[in-house]
Protein backbone atom coordinates (compact mmCIF):
# COMPACT_ATOMS: atom_id res chain seq x y z
CA UNK A 1 0.00 0.00 0.00
CA UNK A 2 2.83 2.79 1.13
CA UNK A 3 4.52 1.60 -2.56
CA UNK A 4 1.49 2.40 -3.81
CA UNK A 5 0.80 5.75 -2.60
CA UNK A 6 4.35 6.76 -3.15
CA UNK A 7 4.56 5.60 -6.83
CA UNK A 8 1.14 7.69 -6.98
CA UNK A 9 2.24 10.56 -5.37
CA UNK A 10 5.42 10.84 -7.89
CA UNK A 11 3.00 10.82 -11.04
CA UNK A 12 0.24 13.81 -9.42
CA UNK A 13 4.40 15.36 -8.96
CA UNK A 14 4.71 14.97 -12.80
CA UNK A 15 1.55 16.07 -13.62
CA UNK A 16 1.50 19.05 -12.08
CA UNK A 17 4.72 19.91 -12.68
CA UNK A 18 3.53 20.04 -16.49
CA UNK A 19 0.51 21.26 -16.15
CA UNK A 20 1.70 24.39 -14.02
CA UNK A 21 4.81 24.37 -16.66
CA UNK A 22 4.13 28.22 -18.74
CA UNK A 23 3.64 27.53 -22.63
CA UNK A 24 5.93 30.08 -24.47
CA UNK A 25 4.88 31.38 -27.86
CA UNK A 26 7.93 32.58 -29.47
CA UNK A 27 7.76 35.25 -32.37
CA UNK A 28 9.44 34.68 -35.05
CA UNK A 29 10.80 37.15 -37.94
CA UNK A 30 10.04 35.89 -41.45
CA UNK A 31 11.03 38.99 -43.29
CA UNK A 32 10.06 42.21 -45.54
CA UNK A 33 9.99 43.58 -49.27
CA UNK A 34 12.15 46.04 -50.32
CA UNK A 35 11.35 49.88 -50.90
CA UNK A 36 9.96 50.71 -54.12
CA UNK A 37 11.42 54.18 -54.58
CA UNK A 38 10.02 56.58 -56.97
CA UNK A 39 10.53 60.55 -57.64
CA UNK A 40 8.33 63.34 -58.92
CA UNK A 41 10.77 64.43 -61.91
CA UNK A 42 14.57 63.32 -63.50
CA UNK A 43 15.06 67.05 -63.89
CA UNK A 44 15.18 69.49 -61.21
CA UNK A 45 14.99 73.34 -61.62
CA UNK A 46 16.86 75.06 -58.57
CA UNK A 47 16.74 79.00 -59.67
CA UNK A 48 17.55 82.18 -57.14
CA UNK A 49 13.78 83.46 -56.30
CA UNK A 50 11.84 80.45 -56.38
CA UNK A 51 13.35 79.03 -53.07
CA UNK A 52 10.03 78.43 -51.66
CA UNK A 53 8.72 76.22 -54.74
CA UNK A 54 8.79 72.46 -54.80
CA UNK A 55 11.89 71.19 -56.71
CA UNK A 56 11.41 67.24 -56.22
CA UNK A 57 9.37 64.65 -54.24
CA UNK A 58 10.29 60.97 -53.30
CA UNK A 59 8.09 58.33 -52.41
CA UNK A 60 8.94 54.72 -51.15
CA UNK A 61 6.74 51.50 -49.91
CA UNK A 62 6.51 50.30 -46.68
CA UNK A 63 8.86 47.06 -46.51
CA UNK A 64 5.61 45.51 -44.48
CA UNK A 65 8.31 43.75 -41.72
CA UNK A 66 6.61 40.28 -41.19
CA UNK A 67 6.90 38.23 -38.12
CA UNK A 68 4.38 34.80 -37.22
CA UNK A 69 2.04 37.39 -35.61
CA UNK A 70 1.36 39.05 -39.31
CA UNK A 71 2.78 42.26 -40.26
CA UNK A 72 4.51 44.27 -37.60
CA UNK A 73 2.78 47.75 -36.71
CA UNK A 74 5.85 49.05 -35.32
CA UNK A 75 7.38 52.36 -36.59
CA UNK A 76 9.93 51.91 -39.61
CA UNK A 77 13.00 53.67 -39.94
CA UNK A 78 14.14 55.19 -42.89
CA UNK A 79 17.59 55.81 -44.34
CA UNK A 80 17.40 58.35 -46.89
CA UNK A 81 20.90 58.73 -49.35
CA UNK A 82 21.89 60.99 -51.89
CA UNK A 83 25.22 60.85 -53.56
CA UNK A 84 26.39 62.03 -57.29
CA UNK A 85 26.14 59.49 -60.07
CA UNK A 86 29.33 57.04 -59.47
CA UNK A 87 29.95 57.80 -55.96
CA UNK A 88 27.74 54.95 -55.11
CA UNK A 89 26.87 56.07 -51.59
CA UNK A 90 30.29 55.66 -50.45
CA UNK A 91 31.90 59.41 -51.69
CA UNK A 92 32.94 62.18 -49.69
CA UNK A 93 30.10 64.30 -51.04
CA UNK A 94 27.31 62.12 -49.65
CA UNK A 95 24.25 62.96 -47.86
CA UNK A 96 22.73 60.53 -45.55
CA UNK A 97 19.55 61.38 -43.32
CA UNK A 98 16.83 59.56 -41.35
CA UNK A 99 13.03 59.61 -41.57
CA UNK A 100 10.67 57.89 -39.06
CA UNK A 101 7.38 56.58 -39.79
CA UNK A 102 7.46 58.93 -43.55
CA UNK A 103 6.84 57.78 -46.57
CA UNK A 104 7.61 60.31 -48.46
CA UNK A 105 9.69 63.78 -48.66
CA UNK A 106 8.78 67.06 -50.48
CA UNK A 107 12.61 69.37 -51.17
CA UNK A 108 11.97 72.87 -51.71
CA UNK A 109 14.32 74.31 -53.60
CA UNK A 110 16.02 76.20 -50.55
CA UNK A 111 16.68 73.15 -48.94
CA UNK A 112 17.49 70.98 -51.72
CA UNK A 113 19.87 73.95 -53.27
CA UNK A 114 21.57 74.28 -49.43
CA UNK A 115 22.12 70.25 -49.25
CA UNK A 116 23.58 70.39 -52.49
CA UNK A 117 26.35 73.80 -51.89
CA UNK A 118 26.56 73.60 -48.08
CA UNK A 119 26.08 70.00 -46.94
CA UNK A 120 27.22 68.32 -50.51
CA UNK A 121 30.14 70.91 -51.22
CA UNK A 122 28.71 70.56 -55.20
CA UNK A 123 30.30 73.57 -57.25
CA UNK A 124 27.61 76.20 -57.97
CA UNK A 125 29.92 79.59 -58.93
CA UNK A 126 29.96 79.08 -61.61
CA UNK A 127 27.19 76.50 -62.14
CA UNK A 128 27.16 72.94 -63.08
CA UNK A 129 24.53 70.38 -63.65
CA UNK A 130 24.86 67.30 -61.83
CA UNK A 131 23.83 63.58 -62.22
CA UNK A 132 21.97 62.47 -58.66
CA UNK A 133 21.63 59.23 -57.55
CA UNK A 134 18.79 58.25 -54.51
CA UNK A 135 18.80 55.78 -52.25
CA UNK A 136 16.27 54.85 -48.93
CA UNK A 137 17.06 52.18 -46.18
CA UNK A 138 14.23 50.68 -44.00
CA UNK A 139 15.17 49.29 -40.37
CA UNK A 140 13.16 48.28 -37.44
CA UNK A 141 13.89 48.00 -33.97
CA UNK A 142 17.05 45.78 -32.94
CA UNK A 143 18.42 42.56 -34.14
CA UNK A 144 17.25 40.63 -37.10
CA UNK A 145 14.38 42.35 -37.84
CA UNK A 146 17.11 45.36 -38.00
CA UNK A 147 18.63 43.63 -41.26
CA UNK A 148 18.41 46.51 -43.77
CA UNK A 149 16.08 46.00 -46.65
CA UNK A 150 17.29 48.69 -49.32
CA UNK A 151 15.31 50.19 -52.04
CA UNK A 152 16.25 50.55 -55.76
CA UNK A 153 18.05 53.74 -56.91
CA UNK A 154 16.54 56.93 -58.43
CA UNK A 155 18.71 59.27 -60.70
CA UNK A 156 17.71 63.32 -61.02
CA UNK A 157 20.07 65.94 -62.35
CA UNK A 158 19.92 69.49 -61.07
CA UNK A 159 22.15 72.29 -61.64
CA UNK A 160 22.75 74.36 -57.82
CA UNK A 161 23.08 78.13 -57.59
CA UNK A 162 25.17 79.61 -54.39
CA UNK A 163 22.82 79.21 -51.47
CA UNK A 164 22.60 81.73 -48.90
CA UNK A 165 25.29 81.47 -46.35
CA UNK A 166 24.83 79.16 -44.03
CA UNK A 167 25.83 82.52 -41.05
CA UNK A 168 25.21 85.80 -41.98
CA UNK A 169 28.59 87.65 -42.89
CA UNK A 170 29.98 90.68 -41.58
CA UNK A 171 28.49 93.89 -43.32
CA UNK A 172 25.28 95.01 -43.89
CA UNK A 173 22.44 93.16 -46.46
CA UNK A 174 22.18 96.51 -48.47
CA UNK A 175 25.91 96.15 -49.22
CA UNK A 176 25.86 92.60 -50.48
CA UNK A 177 27.61 92.03 -46.88
CA UNK A 178 31.20 93.70 -49.22
CA UNK A 179 30.98 96.40 -45.85
CA UNK A 180 32.33 93.70 -43.55
CA UNK A 181 35.12 93.64 -40.83
CA UNK A 182 35.93 91.31 -38.14
CA UNK A 183 38.09 90.89 -35.60
CA UNK A 184 39.36 88.79 -32.83
CA UNK A 185 38.48 89.93 -28.78
CA UNK A 186 39.46 87.67 -25.51
CA UNK A 187 42.19 86.46 -23.43
CA UNK A 188 43.44 83.94 -25.67
CA UNK A 189 44.52 87.37 -27.70
CA UNK A 190 47.55 89.79 -26.86
CA UNK A 191 44.97 92.09 -27.08
CA UNK A 192 42.40 91.27 -24.24
CA UNK A 193 38.81 91.37 -24.15
CA UNK A 194 38.98 95.55 -24.61
CA UNK A 195 36.00 96.08 -27.17
CA UNK A 196 36.54 98.11 -28.73
CA UNK A 197 39.89 96.56 -29.68
CA UNK A 198 42.89 99.30 -28.45
CA UNK A 199 46.02 99.82 -30.70
CA UNK A 200 47.97 98.06 -32.06
CA UNK A 201 45.41 95.20 -31.82
CA UNK A 202 42.96 96.92 -33.41
CA UNK A 203 44.77 96.48 -36.77
CA UNK A 204 46.81 93.16 -35.57
CA UNK A 205 43.41 91.06 -34.33
CA UNK A 206 41.74 92.72 -38.07
CA UNK A 207 40.88 89.60 -40.66
CA UNK A 208 41.53 89.98 -44.22
CA UNK A 209 38.18 89.05 -45.99
CA UNK A 210 38.71 86.72 -49.10
CA UNK A 211 35.29 87.20 -50.11
CA UNK A 212 32.13 87.87 -48.70
CA UNK A 213 31.59 84.78 -46.98
CA UNK A 214 35.66 83.86 -46.24
CA UNK A 215 37.69 85.44 -43.80
CA UNK A 216 41.51 84.93 -42.61
CA UNK A 217 43.87 86.11 -39.62
CA UNK A 218 47.32 85.21 -38.85
CA UNK A 219 48.01 86.07 -35.53
CA UNK A 220 50.75 85.47 -32.95
CA UNK A 221 48.70 84.12 -29.82
CA UNK A 222 49.78 83.71 -26.15
CA UNK A 223 48.35 80.06 -25.77
CA UNK A 224 44.70 79.47 -23.42
CA UNK A 225 41.81 81.51 -22.67
CA UNK A 226 39.22 82.05 -25.29
CA UNK A 227 37.88 84.17 -28.19
CA UNK A 228 35.26 86.03 -29.65
CA UNK A 229 34.84 87.60 -33.13
CA UNK A 230 32.89 91.21 -33.62
CA UNK A 231 31.93 92.85 -36.33
CA UNK A 232 31.63 96.12 -35.18
CA UNK A 233 34.02 97.90 -33.06
CA UNK A 234 32.24 98.56 -29.25
CA UNK A 235 29.41 96.14 -30.04
CA UNK A 236 28.86 93.06 -28.38
CA UNK A 237 24.83 92.54 -29.91
CA UNK A 238 26.30 91.22 -33.28
CA UNK A 239 29.29 89.28 -32.22
CA UNK A 240 30.59 85.44 -33.59
CA UNK A 241 30.50 82.49 -30.69
CA UNK A 242 31.34 79.16 -31.12
CA UNK A 243 28.34 76.30 -30.72
CA UNK A 244 30.16 73.13 -31.13
CA UNK A 245 34.10 72.43 -31.80
CA UNK A 246 37.51 72.04 -30.62
CA UNK A 247 40.30 75.39 -30.58
CA UNK A 248 41.15 73.58 -33.86
CA UNK A 249 38.01 73.20 -35.76
CA UNK A 250 33.92 74.03 -35.57
CA UNK A 251 31.19 75.18 -35.91
CA UNK A 252 29.69 78.95 -34.98
CA UNK A 253 26.79 81.12 -35.14
CA UNK A 254 26.05 84.75 -35.14
CA UNK A 255 24.17 85.77 -31.44
CA UNK A 256 25.57 87.38 -28.44
CA UNK A 257 25.83 84.24 -26.28
CA UNK A 258 28.23 81.45 -25.21
CA UNK A 259 30.75 79.78 -25.65
CA UNK A 260 33.49 81.45 -26.57
CA UNK A 261 36.16 80.09 -29.04
CA UNK A 262 38.68 78.54 -27.03
CA UNK A 263 42.03 79.67 -27.67
CA UNK A 264 45.45 77.14 -28.64
CA UNK A 265 46.98 75.57 -25.71
CA UNK A 266 50.31 76.53 -25.96
CA UNK A 267 51.69 79.94 -27.47
CA UNK A 268 52.72 80.58 -31.05
CA UNK A 269 51.41 82.23 -34.74
CA UNK A 270 48.16 80.55 -36.20
CA UNK A 271 46.31 81.26 -38.98
CA UNK A 272 42.32 81.44 -38.38
CA UNK A 273 39.54 80.85 -41.16
CA UNK A 274 36.10 81.59 -40.95
CA UNK A 275 33.88 80.02 -43.47
CA UNK A 276 30.68 82.13 -43.33
CA UNK A 277 29.29 80.31 -45.77
CA UNK A 278 29.43 76.89 -44.55
CA UNK A 279 29.19 78.36 -40.39
CA UNK A 280 32.83 76.53 -39.85
CA UNK A 281 35.98 77.47 -38.92
CA UNK A 282 39.31 76.36 -38.28
CA UNK A 283 42.75 76.82 -36.72
CA UNK A 284 46.14 75.92 -38.07
CA UNK A 285 49.65 76.59 -36.12
CA UNK A 286 52.40 77.89 -38.48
Amino acid sequence: MKSYLTKFSLLLAIVSFFACKKVENKIYYEGGTNPVLTASTTSVSLQPGQEANTAIVFKWTNPDYKFTTGISSQDVTYTFEMDTVGGNFSSGAKYSTAYAKDLSKTFTVTELNGILGNTMLLQNDPRRSYSLQVRVTSRLGTGVAAVPLTSNVVTFSASPFVPPPKVEAPGTAANNYTDGNLWMVGDASFGGWDNPVKAPYDVSQKFTKVSKTLYTLTVALPGGGGYKLIQTQGVWGTQYHMTTGTWQAGEFEKKDSDPQFPGPPSAGTYKITVNFQLGTYNVVKL
